[in-house]
């Protein structure tokens, strides 16, 4: 036999031993993943003429979500502040997919931070469908600032409109779904939710709330038909950070590098109602740095601590305003 034969001969027994070595591993992942799309497929017949509510539906994910959820036959509900925007989305959803068997979007405004006003909010829309299927607890807004020059407003401003009001949302909804023993809720999170940022801190605590809010949910009503997805998305390139509020409490209005290339909302959309369907409990949905930095927390936080020390000092020294 040739050198380059023995070679070949020794490539191919090196696979042969790594694929014998990782095969009871990576069988059970295929045949999970296997059953998970099947699930996802048989689940995806049943969304024409579910009633759907979307928080946060007038712009970025929101409105991508709609449009998934519209294509797909289900009864949308529009809901956010700036009515004449949900009405912009309304029409697009009509006039790019008139050729679907769908229904006319519902555009319910809604102010997340008017907590006592959501309940009748949701009533509007039972009062026009009689119940609601899905939850999508969407809406909400960030923050670029450092801690001690932040205003306790900018603080209860974030909490109440990212936390407080799908919690509002959330206590509307389920004494109707309740009574059905049927319906679903979910929690549009952040991978900071699962590990907090410098100069992230009203936002990430927000999300933290968030996800702790969903866990606890889902073990109450799991025995009820009721089912809870909480969702950790990366960067997504939406107007998140042009919306963020600064220390005082006015808009940022940049556009992160990070934001800028992030996801886009679409492909986001799409990936949250995969998870839908595959009645996935809590997943997250980011890029590769993300999800290290989720493991890292976790498996050795004082490496974690560590990263994040430097990133603050990083972007101190590089006078980026402690923003990106």
């Amino acid at each position: 036999m040739s050198d380059s034969g023995a070679s070949a001969g020794k490539f191919n027994l090196f696979y042969v031993f790594l694929g014998t070595l990782f095969l009871p591993i990576t069988m059970p992942l295929l045949i999970i993943n296997l059953l998970k799309h099947l699930k996802e497929k048989r689940s995806r017949n049943t969304l024409p003429g579910k009633v759907v509510v979307i928080t946060g539906a007038s712009s970025g994910l929101g409105e991508a979500l709609a449009h998934s959820f519209y294509r797909a036959g289900a009864k949308v509900v529009l809901c956010a502040r700036r009515e004449s925007e949900l009405e912009r989305v309304k029409k697009d959803l009509m006039v790019k997919h008139s050729t679907n068997p769908t229904y006319p979007p519902v555009v319910v405004p809604l102010d997340l931070s008017d907590l006592n006003s959501l309940k009748a909010a949701i009533q509007k829309v039972l009062d026009i469908f009689g119940h609601i299927d899905i939850l999508i607890n969407n809406g909400g807004i960030s923050v670029r600032a450092d801690i001690v020059s932040t205003a306790m407003d900018v603080d209860i401003k974030v909490m109440l409109v990212n936390y407080f009001g799908s919690v509002a949302m959330t206590k509307a909804v389920l004494p109707s779904m309740l009574k059905r023993q049927s319906g679903r809720i979910v929690f549009v999170s952040s991978v900071q939710g699962k590990f907090a940022l410098p100069y992230r801190s009203a936002y990430s605590a927000s999300k933290h709330a968030t996800q702790a809010f969903s866990d606890s949910l889902r073990a109450e009503v799991a025995n009820n038909g009721i089912k809870v997805t909480c969702i950790s998305p990366g960067y997504i390139n939406t107007s998140l950070s042009l919306n963020a509020l600064t220390a005082s409490g006015e808009a940022y209005g940049q556009m992160d590098e990070t934001t800028a290339g992030g996801t886009s909302p679409e492909t986001m959309a799409n990936d949250i109602i995969t998870s839908i369907l595959r009645d996935e409990k809590d997943v997250v949905l980011a890029q590769m740095q993300a999800k290290f930095a989720y493991f890292i927390r976790f498996l050795c936080p004082s490496l974690y601590f560590k990263i994040m020390e430097r990133r603050a000092l990083k972007l101190i020294q590089g006078g980026k305003d402690k923003k990106e």
